[in-house]
């Protein structure tokens, strides 16, 4: 039955969908929510504005049913429309296609990711913006995050959809008609339009006419946007043609393109097009380039070099483009299907590149192919002729820099790069091939040489043989993806060819060579399948496309058959498929896995061998998985065969391999198979290589390694199996001899910096991966290695005649070591940030090292301790730019020079002393130009010449005179970006540059046509690179190690250089790392292939771990088998080892812990005896683990009389402690801990009374049930015992304080009749105390053997009491006779059934039920009267923290943040019959979902109501009758950072580092309004002032600074952002209002200061005076109008953290801003403090009661407060203190002044009587505080604690008090 069609000649040319289906009326349409007209100012008529919160609610739908439908058949959807400024919004609209499917098509700027499903199509959104605004500016250069909310100037969009492109592309299905549109919030839309036209909508009608455009559509009247007079379309609006053009991510998002519609589109019928060629004209310039970039990469012999004679070329040779479509074949059987498959022919002729030219194409339009488009086909062919070489005679004649090449590239130290799980054996077995970065290389296995295959520019991806390996193919990632054929035997490309995918995951070579396959992924993420023809690679290069497949199963890896070209195999998550290429089309079978379809193949292999009583395609197909299953397929008949699980050698599942079950115990997550005519190799997670039969019965031959097997090979003479692992080693392992050799090391991330060992010819490197190496440059194998795990290495220095070398980290730490002995000899802690610069003295008598803040140390290198002699500070230009080589010492070890104390400015100092002898400022140097210059790198030539060398930001290399400072030369245009590196050799003839990605050699005297050679190699930019000691090479760094032979050297001492063996006496000790996670700083280690992770006890002296083996050669040739000593077994390589079996020792190295057995309890009696101690923390999260402070507590000082504070309010609850809420509801006693306080709080009023005393975080709390006596504990920082608190709740006094546990205190409890007091410590612990309430005795003590969890007393029982923690439950008696009370306990493992490791939780039933919960999630119910665990039943996703019982209700708690309740009646009618547990009896009742891991609950006795605390910081009252959840207690979880008043003290704010900015209520302290800023940190907050008047009082803001260098204006009363600028293009550290609220003053972590408008947004001024040094304080006062002789009424004063204050005179009105003065404060002498990473920050503020004085704090000669006069011009008076002071504020009556310090005190200061108190009760430093504007109030804050105090004095008596 024919299906209707739908009559469309009424809707041409275009249907106006809001006109047709008369929206206003609302008869055929639905609105819904917040929808009205409006009169738009830009469009000059009506539009309907959409706008809420919830667009599921607030929308405009056409028809008004989903029943009906509008019946469009336009192909163009056309949508007016304006998003609203900071909003989402989102569009629907449902398309049917050809048959009758129903489409949803979706676009919104809330959707991050395209998202393609059969029915639903879902578009990211990219709006655009203004043009000169901040978000138009950056998204001109960004390329992703540009998905969000409508920016600030958002414009309207004409927004064109071609629906027939998206539902062909995407669905491949067709188009019929529009069914219907859904415009939901937040949004401006004028109208919809559909029509099968392609409208242009810049040209109206009238002015195509008038213009005589006949070859565009010109837009309707009624569709087209007003544009005025003198204005551009394009400027005011924006037109969106989807699909789109544009070049951002994500990929598939609607977005602004480059071109308009009738330059350029997708046209509805595409032609075959024949392209004229055309000639080419080469300038001078591109001569000289291409004449350059034939010396350097030409691969060919330097001999044939010079006697080759270049062709001239006059002309550029023709391109000529044939077009042919073949015919449509449909062949294959059904069991094939055809995944999008494209069948085409693809002819390339692919010019070879020995020889030494540069090719140039050249068509029209820029490309060399054409491609049509149908409904059937995609044919391409293409013929290029060769292009011949561009030379000029005048090119030989030129002088060059000989010899040429000068350098050559010997070997490369790396593996991987892109990839680990990628390398290949040639046929004979004694090379292989593997990729570093960009190059492919081959080594020889045992000489160790390397030969390179050059040309990639991104990182290689994949690489493959054919079966004779005489070709190679490789490919490189990145969106210019490229695979390139070479002639492996002559190293030459014969072939290089676009992939057609942005990035290649996997190649795969016929076994004659005629075929190639490759695997990637499109541009719109589907995989693709690409099959190319190479049988004529080798004749002329041509390469043929012979299919071409889309498909949207994932492919891991694509094999082709050995014996069928035609025939390949994939294998990826959740499938296998077979693939065969015919007539022109591949199409693919999957393999019906049956039970196995839900594995993660990783890898396939086909049976090899010579079968002569089988078809070659009867072989079998062997596959891994994550899982372990090896999966045997039967090719031929597409099925399974067997089904085997590997697991690991300790196991032993099953006795019949050929049949285990999907989910029998954990497998071997095998990555990489192997298969020869004898056996197979597996590598797997677990980081071994194992050997197995063909059968997999046993396992014969094993290695381990570190870090994961990634990828494994069995080369063709099946001896040797290649190994590579994730950790980038590579590596094989001899069968025959069972030894094992490392082939090569690598880092795992960037190389930062290295240094040579000239005498040793030892190389040491510094990474980002965290590893110090050292490497023997000769045989490029790792001798030591060390690792720290916390600071990154960045600089580092080997001593010119020692075997000693210094390392700088980035915390400012420098280390030195000896390499000899493996020692750290010294440590030196002199700068706060980053080391930039570290070098050795040439005589090796000193030592300079420089940090990122502007320090530079000197150092005594001839003493071992190398104790510092001078320290420097503000002497070196900040910032990390400039290392690792910052600093650079003549070569007679008399200067020293670098870049400081600007970056404009080269300072040169006395090497010896630090004296400062002459300072050239480069900045001024060159007259022409009008920017300032700044100097990057410094480098001293050799002392004879008398010179020193510095290059500039401008690429620019200056020689200056190194005594005068005079310019003698410079060079320009050095590189494309700054110069990284800068060398000279020793003879004065050479230097070397290095930029980008290249290394520059250059004729030092400049004299030469052609100065410079370039090499290149590199993928990523080159970190550092420099000449050797011997002058012999070159070593670069970066993404690799690259070491160059440097020939000019080699040519000057040809007669004198001694083969290897002569210049190294003897061979070095191989070291080798290890893969165990280290937590100190280690010492060098004599390092292994690996390989075992062993238990290193920490070294007391230098806390470094050890590794050490000795090795008998340099080539790492481990025979571990044949010599069997454990300490000669750094890999593991096992012999005839089954399934199952154990590991013998004289095999395996055996740590320290593994020949020790689980300890086990003597008995049921445990008493007081030694225990060996649980030394690490366990993974539950109910184990209580304090937060990490920097602050020491300290007593504070007791002072006489009355104090001048009162503590009324604490904000927060201690979400990191552990049951630290106790409430019971018949007493209404609440109480909770926050920080070191513990507060209770009356539910009724509100009011709080505090309990002080604890000096560390209180982890739990338990009250008695009589709630007389509260009991609190908390740890000691510095401190080796925990405190627990006894607390009388009537009065709140500390009735004794109890010291018995060594760490924290995990969980306490009070028996039922409250005689007895129980107590657990944590894991560094172990011990149980017991205590009698009446005195507070201890009655007895015990230690148990794994950590406890919780506890609890039997209800039912005074002296019976259950813990659970890992492993057990232990139920326990308390025994007493006479005075002697002892314990006994029964010790009851976990049951298998529960499958859990640690018990969490647990809670009495009255009924002899004990119910624990598990970190796996279950819940266990015990028999208490037989200690049994008789039912387990799944409760939650992740780990329960806590369970409370009452009667027959249990609730549950966990880290998933949801509490459950449960009806438990039937549990103990199963304990009284004993049946087996049947876990649906339990009933889910209720369940909540709250804001963070539950950590404490409370429940009153039926289970109705009761209060929860979170991790969040935040106590819920929950009421399971009503279902509701109310907060009662909030908090901030992360670090809160500022805190201010509102100008009526009505409300306060605070700021946080999660981005969050709450306002509160200051009577009360209730939270109103919160304002969150995702993944961005508030650092500093104002709120407007008030300036008499009721509309600014109705107008209040608050303005914040975030971490991304925005302000962000908040409208208090509306609850909602109203402005968004960015000013900074740092973090904004420091930002206030102008007493009049016109401007906002701000400033950032770069010491830059911005003046901007509230109302506009507009900077108005920056201001650059403190740039370099972060703004700490921002304060703005009013002044007299001529005051200081300057006009206006306000100043205002700014500090940075370098001690320097600024006060300004400022009149906003009239664009007046000047420095009043300008303030130094004097630098400390010896700056030793506790903490070196934070010092104390300089603060300043104004005199409330005088004007003209600022009082001053900051970090200088010693800790006082500095009050300065600004009209006598001098400081009046010095207050001591102390502390250094963290935080300052001043009270607005002038009599107190109060201090935070990190001593965790607030000091009180009362002038000018000098009385000072000290206030206690926080639990950190104190960075901040701020007194109310009326100074009753004041705030202090201590990280996430917010303090109120109530200041008590009246303001009456403080007025009575003037200042000064």
């Amino acid at each position: 039955m024919e299906k209707p069609k739908i009559e469309s000649v009424w809707q041409r040319p275009y249907v106006n969908v809001f006109k047709h289906f008369k929206l206003e009326e609302w008869k055929k349409s639905t609105k819904e929510g917040d929808i009205a007209p409006v009169m738009d100012k830009t469009l000059k008529c009506t539009v309907y504005r959409i706008r809420g919160s919830i667009p599921a609610g607030n929308y405009i739908q056409l028809p008004k049913t989903t029943t009906q439908s509008l019946g469009l058949v336009g192909r163009y959807l056309y949508i007016l429309f304006k998003p609203i400024v900071s909003k989402y919004f989102v569009v629907h609209f449902d398309a049917v296609t050809e048959d009758s499917q129903v489409i949803r098509i979706s676009f919104s700027n809330l959707f991050k990711e395209f998202k393609c499903t059969v029915t639903w199509l879902q578009f990211p959104f990219v709006c655009g913006a203004v043009k000169g605004s901040v978000y138009n500016t950056t998204a001109k250069s960004a390329k992703q995050d540009l998905v969000g909310l409508a920016p600030v100037g958002v414009k309207w969009t004409c927004l064109i959809m071609d629906l027939h492109y998206i539902l062909l592309f995407y669905l491949k299905r067709h188009f019929s008609h529009l069914k219907s549109i859904k415009l939901c919030s937040n949004m401006y839309v004028k109208n919809i339009f559909t029509s099968d036209l392609l409208f242009e909508p810049s040209v109206t009608v009238h002015e195509a006419k008038r213009a005589g455009l006949h070859d565009i559509s010109p837009m309707p009247r009624e569709m087209a946007f007003l544009v005025p007079k003198g204005e551009n379309w394009h400027d005011i609006y924006d037109y969106i043609r989807f699909p789109s053009d544009g070049d951002k991510m994500p990929y598939d998002s609607i977005q602004k393109g480059h071109t308009s519609p009738h330059k350029t589109g997708h046209s509805t019928h595409c032609t075959p097009i024949r392209t004229n060629s055309h000639t080419v004209s080469v300038s001078k310039a591109v001569k000289d380039r291409v004449s350059l970039i034939q010396q350097i990469t030409s691969p060919e012999a330097e001999i044939c070099r010079h006697r080759r004679s270049p062709r001239i070329v006059k002309s550029i040779p023709e391109i000529h483009l044939d077009i042919t479509l073949s015919p449509n074949h449909d062949g294959g059987s059904r069991d094939w299907e055809n995944d999008e498959t494209t069948k085409s022919i693809e002819c390339m002729k692919v010019i070879p590149a020995d020889d030494g030219g540069i090719h140039v194409f050249a068509d029209q339009g820029r490309r060399a192919v054409i491609h049509t488009v149908s409904s059937d086909t995609e044919t391409l062919r293409t013929k290029v002729s060769t292009p011949t070489r561009l030379s000029t005679e005048k090119f030989r004649k030129r002088k060059g820099l000989q010899p040429d090449p000068i350098l050559r590239l010997k070997n490369i130290i790396g593996y991987g790069g892109c990839t680990v799980k990628c390398a290949a054996w040639t046929k004979s077995g004694s090379a292989v091939a593997y990729p570093c970065h960009a190059i492919v290389v081959v080594m020889e296995i045992e000489t160790g040489q390397q030969r390179f295959f050059i040309g990639h520019t991104d990182k290689v991806s994949a690489l493959s043989f054919n079966g004779s390996t005489t070709l190679l193919a490789s490919a490189q990632t990145g969106n210019v993806s490229l695979i390139r054929v070479w002639n492996f035997n002559q190293g030459n490309c014969l072939a290089m060819f676009k992939t057609h995918v942005h990035s290649v995951s996997s190649l795969s070579f016929s076994f004659n060579g005629g075929v190639l396959c490759s695997v990637g992924k499109d541009g719109h993420g589907k995989t693709t399948v690409v099959v190319w023809n190479t049988s004529k690679v080798n004749k002329d290069g041509e390469v043929l496309v012979m299919a071409k497949a889309h498909t949207e199963v994932d492919i891991q890896v694509m094999k082709i058959a050995a014996f069928d070209d035609t025939r390949m195999v994939s294998c990826g998550r959740d499938n296998i498929r077979l693939w065969r290429v015919r007539s022109g089309a591949l199409r693919s079978c999957p393999v019906n896995l049956g039970e196995y379809h839900c594995l993660a193949f990783t890898d396939i292999a086909f049976e090899e061998g010579n079968l002569a009583d089988k078809d070659p395609v009867e072989r079998t197909l062997f596959a891994c998985s994550k899982s372990g299953h090896i999966i045997e397929i039967d090719y031929k008949n597409v099925v399974i065969k067997k089904a085997r699980r590997l697991f690991p050698s300790q196991q032993n599942p099953s006795s019949h391999p050929e049949t285990v079950s999907l989910n029998t115990g954990s497998g071997i997550a095998i990555n990489s198979i192997s298969i020869s005519a004898a056996f197979c190799a597996t590598g797997s997670d677990d980081g071994y290589l194992r050997l197995w039969p063909l059968d997999f019965s046993t396992v014969f031959l094993e290695a381990e390694h570190e870090g994961s097997v990634s990828f494994v090979s069995i080369d063709p003479n099946g001896l040797k199996v290649l190994a590579a692992t994730t950790t980038g080693n590579l590596g094989y392992l001899d069968i025959p001899s069972r030894g094992y050799t490392t082939l090569m090391r690598s880092h795992m991330n960037k190389i930062l910096a290295f240094s040579v060992d000239g005498i040793r010819r030892h190389l040491v490197t510094v990474s980002e991966d965290c590893t110090i190496r050292v490497w023997d440059i000769d045989s490029m194998q790792q001798l030591y290695d060390f690792v720290s795990a916390e600071e990154t290495p960045c600089a580092v220095t080997f001593h010119p005649s020692r075997q000693v070398f210094a390392c700088g980290f980035s915390s400012g730490v420098v280390r030195i070591f000896n390499v000899g002995n493996s020692s750290l000899l010294a440590e030196q802690r002199q700068h706060r940030g980053q080391v930039i610069g570290l070098i050795f003295s040439p005589n090796g008598e000193y030592m300079y090292s420089a940090g990122s803040l502007g320090s530079l140390a000197l150092y005594d290198a001839t003493k071992e301790d190398h104790h510092v002699i001078r320290i420097l500070g503000n002497v070196v230009a900040r910032g990390s730019c400039y290392g690792p080589d910052a600093l650079t010492v003549s070569s007679d070890s008399g200067h020293l020079a670098f870049v400081g104390p600007s970056e404009f400015v080269v300072t040169v100092m006395d090497a010896h002393s630090l004296d400062e002898l002459m300072l050239v400022d480069v900045s001024i140097l060159d007259l022409e130009t009008t920017t300032l210059d700044t100097a990057i790198k410094v480098c001293y030539p050799p002392a004879a010449v008398n010179q020193l060398l510095v290059s500039t930001s401008s690429n620019k290399i200056l020689w200056l005179n190194a005594k005068t400072g005079k310019l003698l030369r410079e060079m320009c245009n050095i590189h494309k970006t700054v110069p990284s590196s800068l060398a000279v050799t020793e003879d004065v003839q050479y230097l070397l540059t290095t930029g980008e990605k290249v290394v520059k050699i250059w004729d030092y005297k400049m004299k030469l046509d052609m100065n410079f050679q370039v090499f290149i190699g590199h993928s990523e930019s080159i970190q550092q690179a420099a000449f050797t000691p011997d002058q012999l090479s070159v070593i670069s760094v970066g993404d690799a190690i690259f070491i160059w032979d440097f020939l000019a050297a080699a040519l000057d001492q040809e007669t004198n250089v001694l083969p290897n063996e002569l210049r190294r006496p003897e061979a070095p000790l191989i070291a080798e790392n290890s893969e165990h996670p280290r937590q100190f700083v280690p010492v060098p280690s004599f390092s292994p292939p690996h390989i075992h992770v062993h238990d290193v006890e920490r070294n007391e002296q230098d806390g470094f771990l050890p590794y050490s083996e000795n090795k008998d050669d340099c080539r790492q040739r481990d025979e571990s088998i044949r010599v069997g000593r454990s300490r000669d077994l750094p890999l593991q390589v096992h012999d005839e080892l089954h399934c199952g079996e154990y590991i013998s020792s004289h095999l395996r190295p055996i740590s320290s812990q593994e020949d020790q057995g689980d300890f086990e309890e003597p008995g049921p009696l445990v008493g007081d005896g030694d225990i060996q101690h649980y030394c690490s923390r366990p993974e539950s999260y109910k184990h209580f683990a304090s937060r990490f402070k920097t602050s020491v507590s300290q007593g504070a000082v007791l002072s006489e009389g009355k104090d001048d504070l009162k503590l009324k309010v604490v904000i927060g609850y201690n979400g990191n402690g552990r049951g630290n809420m106790v409430w019971n509801p018949d007493t209404a006693l609440f109480a909770y801990s926050c920080g070191c306080l513990v507060v209770i709080e009356d539910l009724h009023s509100g009011s709080q009374r505090h309990l002080t005393g604890h000096t560390g975080e209180i982890s739990t709390l338990a009250v008695s049930h009589d709630t007389q006596d509260l009991a609190s504990a908390s740890g000691e920082q510095n401190k080796t015992g925990c405190c627990i608190f006894i607390w009388d709740v009537m009065s709140g006094s500390c009735k004794k304080v109890l010291s018995q546990h060594t760490g924290e205190v995990q969980a306490m409890a009070y028996s039922r009749d409250d005689r007895l007091l129980m107590s657990a410590g944590d894991y560094r612990d172990l011990t149980i105390a017991l205590w009698n309430t009446r005195n507070y005795e201890l009655l007895a003590t015990t230690r148990v053997s794994n950590p406890i969890h919780d506890l609890a007393f039997d209800p039912t029982a005074y002296n019976e009491f259950a813990c659970v923690g890992v492993g057990a439950v232990h139920f326990w008696l308390v025994e007493q006779s006479g005075n002697e009370v002892q314990l006994k306990v029964h010790r009851v493992s976990i049951p298998d059934e529960v499958n859990a490791a640690e018990l969490t939780a647990l809670c009495y039933n009255g009924d002899s039920v004990l119910y624990t919960a598990t970190n796996t999630g279950k819940i266990c119910a015990w028999d208490t009267q037989h200690n049994r665990c008789f039912m387990t039943w799944d409760a939650d996703e992740g780990e329960i923290g806590i369970v409370q019982c009452r009667g027959y209700r249990l609730m549950s708690g966990s880290n998933t943040k949801k509490i459950r309740l449960w009806a438990v009646a039937a549990v103990q009618e199963m304990r009284c019959e004993e049946t087996g547990a049947r876990s649906n009896s339990v009933l889910l009742e209720h369940e909540m979902i709250l804001d963070g891991t539950v950590v404490s609950a409370v429940f009153d006795d039926i289970m109705d109501m009761g209060i929860v605390g979170t991790t969040a910081g935040t106590l819920w009252y929950i009421n399971w009758a009503e279902n509701t959840s109310i907060r009662l207690i909030s908090g901030h979880r992360n670090k809160v950072n500022q805190v201010i008043f509102s100008p009526d003290e009505s409300h306060f704010a605070t700021c946080a580092e999660d981005g969050s900015l709450r306002v509160w209520v200051m009577n009360g302290t209730e939270l109103v309004v919160q304002f969150h800023v995702l993944n961005q940190s508030c650092l500093c907050m104002a709120w407007s002032p008030i300036i008499n008047s009721r509309k600014c009082a109705d107008k209040q803001q608050i303005v914040a600074g975030y971490s991304d260098g925005t302000i962000r204006l908040f409208g208090v009363l509306k609850t909602e952002m109203e402005l968004k600028i960015h000013p900074h293009p740092v973090a904004v550290s420091a930002i206030t209002y102008s007493m009049d609220g016109d401007v906002i003053i701000s400033g950032g972590k770069d010491g830059l200061m911005a003046v901007s408008s509230p109302r506009t947004g507009i900077t108005i001024r920056v201001i650059s005076d403190h740039k370099g040094s972060p703004i700490t304080t921002i304060e703005c006062t009013q002044k007299k109008y001529d005051e200081f002789g300057l006009e206006g009424d306000e100043m205002w004063l700014a500090v940075s953290s370098d001690r320097r204050v600024s006060i300004w005179a400022a009149d906003w009105h009239k664009d007046q801003c000047e420095l009043i003065d300008w303030l130094t404060f004097p630098a400390p002498i010896e700056p030793q403090i506790r903490d070196k990473n934070s010092l104390p920050p300089s603060l300043a503020a104004f005199s409330p009661r005088q004007s003209g004085i600022v009082v001053y704090v900051g970090f200088g000669v010693k800790p006082e407060i500095i009050l300065y006069c600004l009209h006598s011009k001098q400081t009046i008076k010095q207050i001591a203190l102390p502390h250094w002071a963290a935080s300052l504020c001043l009270s607005p009556t002038g009599q107190l002044i109060a201090v935070g310090t990190c001593e965790r005190l607030m000091k009180i200061i009362h002038y000018p009587n000098g009385k000072c108190q000290d206030f206690t009760g926080h639990n950190d430093t104190v960075h901040f505080i701020r007194f109310a504007p009326s100074g009753k109030f004041l705030l202090s804050i201590a990280y996430n604690e917010v303090l109120v105090w109530e200041v008590q004095k009246s303001p009456s008596d403080l007025n009575s008090i003037q200042y000064l």
